[in-house]
């Protein structure tokens, strides 16, 4: 509905014409890199039928050949199959004035709002990825799956003594080498902390990308390539031991992911009214907000997400999915690329 907010022409079906349309270069290189892939399939699951999704899946076949002599009979298994369990999570946020007065003075003033907006969940979902990814990597157990996936997946190279253990030129590849085998080929996101990038950096084994800004400045972009590997640097990922007070405070642990083709699924959930106007005449002497709701998916394929027994909504919190006791895994770990390597920097 054509309307004004803020002192400036708005239309809802035009703001989320721009809101979809603002770029995400994080997104962009996720997706670009293989890893994170837009999933048809459950998108049409979570249309309408609520926030839980079942995605069933075949084992891989199996087993052992006989010999074709004409004698000897042919046995024929039985294909297993199992199932993995995703989840939709919704949230919503209200902005109002004072949020956006850098940028009203600018002449698009609603391209701005809008690319605000896009730039708050754009922060917003790569949170929820390092959570939920850091959630699964959480799983252990003493046998099957559970336990090759934390003896292969996650690799913590931690210095014993005062001098860090910082990442080295071949860490990644063995990584994904101890993860994956011969399908280690599968990996091509990581994901590491400003130090971890700027150790790397230093051995000129880091290439950052560039854009250019709206005055013609190059400027760095927090993407960068290295060895086939596209990396994005983010000081959201995990880091312990930061800022301590003892003789080895400085070996602080960084986590650094690894990210293959497929296996980060996403999709975006049904919301009726994604985006509206309102005033508050009450508030402020009176003020004008722009309320926004948004409902998605992110689903490491290989995975299932279980309910809670307590404390559940129809919308799971951030403590709820990133609790690894809410995930198991489904899969052969072999054929998950997902990997988390830890060092001091």
């Amino acid at each position: 509905m054509a309307g004004s907010i803020f002192g400036v022409p708005f239309d809802e079906e035009l703001f989320l014409e721009s809101w979809g349309e603002a770029p995400d270069p994080y997104l962009t290189a996720m997706i670009e890199s293989g890893a994170v892939v837009q999933d048809g399939t459950i998108a049409g699951m979570i249309q309408n039928n609520g926030n839980i999704y079942t995605i069933p899946f075949y084992n891989t076949l199996d087993g052992e050949d006989q010999n074709y002599d004409g004698q000897t009979d042919i046995t024929v298994d039985e294909v297993s199959g199992d199932s993995q369990t995703g989840v939709v999570y919704g949230r919503s946020k209200g902005f109002f004035a004072r949020n956006f007065t850098a940028e009203l003075s600018g002449a698009d003033a609603m391209g701005h709002i809008a690319n605000s907006v896009s730039r708050f969940w754009q922060k917003k979902r790569q949170a929820r990825m390092i959570g939920i990814s850091n959630a699964v990597f959480g799983i252990t157990g003493s046998s099957g799956n559970a336990k090759k996936w934390h003896d292969n997946h996650v690799l913590e190279l931690l210095s014993a003594t005062a001098e860090p253990r910082k990442i080295k030129e071949t860490d990644l590849n063995d990584l994904a080498t101890l993860a994956c085998g011969d399908n280690k080929g599968a990996f091509g996101l990581a994901i590491m902390h400003s130090n971890v990038a700027n150790t790397l950096e230093n051995l000129q084994l880091l290439e950052y990308r560039k854009y250019t800004d709206p005055f013609g400045v190059e400027r760095k972009m927090g993407i960068a390539d290295i060895s086939g590997y596209t990396v994005l640097v983010d000081d959201g990922v995990p880091v312990e031991n930061v800022g301590g007070t003892d003789a080895n405070k400085d070996l602080a642990k960084y986590t650094t992911y690894l990210f293959g083709t497929g296996v980060i699924r996403t999709a975006k959930g049904r919301v009726d009214v994604p985006v509206e106007s309102v005033r508050d005449a009450k508030k402020n002497g009176g003020q004008d907000e722009l309320i926004t709701r948004m409902r998605e998916t992110i689903h490491p394929n290989g995975f299932s997400f279980k309910i809670p027994t307590s404390g559940w909504t129809q919308s799971p919190t951030d403590a709820q999915l990133f609790n690894k006791t809410n995930w198991e895994i489904k899969f052969d770990p072999k054929a998950i690329p997902m990997a988390k390597l830890v060092t001091n920097g």
